[in-house]
């Protein structure tokens, strides 16, 4: 019987660096595909962040012109 038990305890380590292996396997699985999608996230908020600011920038000169345009007709005497 005595025996035996070496051999189930080796099975047993073998077992559990099998699951400890396919765990971490998993969990670098897991860290990279979270990895991929904050990159993708991350692009999409920089580019609607670049949209904003260039429609902000349209705006604002669009907001000047019609200052201009609004403060060269009132001082244009009638």
């Amino acid at each position: 019987m005595s025996s035996k038990k070496p051999e189930t305890t080796s099975n047993n380590k073998d077992t559990n660096n099998s699951t400890s292996d396919e765990l971490t396997v998993v969990v670098e699985e897991l860290l990279n595909s979270l990895s991929n999608k904050f990159a993708g996230v991350s692009s999409e908020i920089f580019a609607k962040m670049d949209e904003m600011s260039r429609r902000l920038d349209n705006l604002e000169a669009a907001l000047q012109a019609n200052q201009e345009n609004g403060s060269n007709s009132s001082s244009k005497p009638q």
